[in-house]
């Protein structure tokens, strides 16, 4: 076992005490807690916790990936351990310096921190191969030249067992010469795999003589051209696992039907042996978790990018709005569990909305203005109190100018209203939030007979929303002044994927089908207070009446902000200018 940072002997982390106790009465552990307490209560490891969460660089994190993370860390920090962040960086024709930093940014957004514990697969090339040779010596391990073709063909089926290799008997001075003339780059690629030697007629198809070295003549990001003899993941894991000393070595389900062939290589070498544990992982409807298939959608146009906010990309989340603390509450309330099974995308939503309503300052903005000119009011303006955040007894008041010429939502007048439409129409009064009692006057029409202008005149006596004399109505509308005003553009957007199930198609079809038209809608000429000419990139609001708003990342400028819906007030989309 080579010297590594991460492999110290078995021992209590300084912070045993009740991490390693069992729980308390009354307090419901996943079943990986109980795991993890049974090996702590019985001395497992020394008492040691030290998970790892192992992406792969070839593509950005996505709200599965979260999962993951507030899991592996998770456990980590309740049981006093250590969690590394490992690259499993093993295939060069993927795998990309921006995905690693991306992967970095997303983790430490999420509020973790892996601080010296950096690794990467590569790291461990030599040793992995070293290891390799010594299952060549023991006659565990012999070179291939099958085809990939032919190398399934051989591999046989669920119902029919495999069928040995012709090169399966090579002499280990034969294997050993060939694995060194592999890694020197004598053959070409896809000429020779090296495999292990376990059992061709296995129920499991795992153990039949699976591929552990694949040629590939590709430049590796960290190691450049340094190698042409690549692991691969099944070899590479649980030798990683085990360099890095994990205890507790956390995958997703897919996995479970390989964990004989990762508990055969351990006991084979007879090195350090984690356990790997297999958990459901995270689906949502109406999106799609697959990274070819995300990495499909950028790279044929269908979003605008890893960080389109349409995108379950933890970056994409980012630039949507959505908070830290709001998908680790989501990934809390989902669980840890052992089947499979998909989430609604609404708990999501709630999770979000539920962090934003104790966070966001409250703010005025028209998205589809139609303009009202207050007949009785002098031609001035004055500064009213409006309330930052209910929510926030600390969140204090600002200033919102009022003045003669407002604008308020197109969808709150009606010129000829229904029954029990309680907004604005003509004869009716209102109340303008932290303004006045308003009631409509006149309407002025264009000549194609649309409404573009409303005459009406306020109560000075209802300064701050409320009457005097104790008369009610039945509606509050929010409004900006026409003078001060930002113009702003406003996107509004819904699931990706119209379909609950995107991979549901007929014979024939992909999940491509099932995008939703409608997912973006921009809006080019709304209105805004006056007090969000200052907001920053990444900044949160909640829209009045609207929903939650997050300025955006990418085309806000100066002067002309752009706002992303993160998600509306309430669990079904808000309909807005005729969507």
């Amino acid at each position: 076992m080579p010297d590594h940072p991460g492999s110290e002997p078995d021992k209590m982390p300084e912070k045993s005490g009740d991490q390693s106790a069992p729980a308390e009465a009354g307090r419901r552990l996943n079943f990986i807690q109980q795991i993890i307490e049974e090996d702590n209560r019985t001395g497992k490891h020394g008492g040691r916790v030290h998970t790892r969460f192992p992406p792969e660089p070839n593509g950005y994190l996505h709200v599965g990936h979260a999962k993951s993370i507030c899991l592996n860390f998770g456990l980590a920090e309740q049981y006093g351990g250590k969690c590394n962040l490992r690259f499993d960086d093993t295939n060069p024709e993927k795998e990309e310096e921006e995905y690693v930093r991306s992967i970095q940014e997303d983790i430490r957004w999420l509020g973790f921190d892996w601080e010296d514990r950096l690794y990467f697969a590569s790291d461990y090339f030599q040793q992995m191969y070293d290891w390799a040779v010594e299952l060549i010596r023991k006659g565990k391990a012999y070179v291939c030249d099958l085809t990939a073709e032919q190398t399934r063909e051989y591999r046989g089926t669920l119902t029919a067992p495999g069928r040995p290799s012709p090169y399966r008997d090579r002499s280990v001075q034969e294997n050993l010469d060939l694995f060194a003339r592999m890694k020197a780059g004598e053959f070409p690629d896809g000429s020779r795999t090296l495999r292990a030697k376990i059992d061709v007629a296995s129920p499991n198809l795992n153990m039949r003589d699976p591929v552990m070295y694949r040629i590939l003549h590709a430049r590796h990001h960290r190691t450049g051209d340094a190698w042409c003899i690549y692991p691969m993941y099944d070899w590479a894991h649980g030798l990683e696992d085990s360099i890095e000393r994990i205890t507790h070595s956390i995958c997703t389900l897919e996995f479970e039907n390989h964990r004989p062939l990762y508990d055969w290589f351990l006991d084979e070498l007879g090195v350090f042996h984690p356990q790997q544990i297999e958990f459901a992982r995270l689906e949502l409807n109406h999106t799609v978790m697959s990274k070819r298939k995300l990495l499909q959608l950028v790279r044929e146009g269908h979003v605008d990018g890893w960080d389109d906010p349409r995108m379950p990309t933890i970056s994409g989340m980012r630039r949507r709005g959505y908070t830290p603390a709001s998908i680790r509450a989501f990934c809390a309330r989902v669980g840890v569990a052992k089947f499979n099974s998909t989430i609604d995308f609404a708990k999501l939503e709630h999770a979000v909305r539920e962090d934003l309503n104790k966070t966001s300052p409250r703010v005025m903005a028209v998205l589809n203005p139609l303009k009202v000119v207050i007949e009785n009011y002098p031609d001035a303006h004055e500064a009213l109190d409006a309330v930052n955040n209910p929510e926030d007894p600390d969140a204090g008041t600002r200033k919102v100018p009022f003045t003669r010429e407002l604008y308020i939502e197109r969808d709150d007048f009606m010129e000829d209203p229904p029954k029990k439409f309680f907004r604005l129409s003509p004869g009716s009064e209102v109340r303008l939030r932290y303004a006045y009692f308003i009631t409509c006057t006149g309407v002025i029409k264009s000549d194609a007979g649309e409404v573009v202008e409303l005459r009406c005149t306020y109560d000075p006596a209802t300064r701050g929303g409320d009457s005097p004399d104790g008369r009610k109505v039945k509606a509050t509308l929010h409004w900006v002044s026409a003078h001060y005003a930002i113009d702003a553009e406003v996107r509004l957007y819904d699931h990706l994927f119209a379909a609950e199930d995107p991979e549901a198609v007929p014979e024939g079809g992909t999940f491509l089908d099932n995008l939703n038209p409608n997912s973006l809608q921009v809006l080019q000429h709304c209105k805004v207070e006056p007090s969000l000419e200052t907001a920053a990139p990444g900044d949160r609001f909640q829209f009045e009446r609207h929903g939650y708003f997050c300025v955006d990342t990418r085309y806000s400028r100066p002067g002309k902000p752009v706002f992303n819906r993160t998600v509306a007030l309430r669990d079904t989309w808000k309909k807005i200018a005729g969507k």
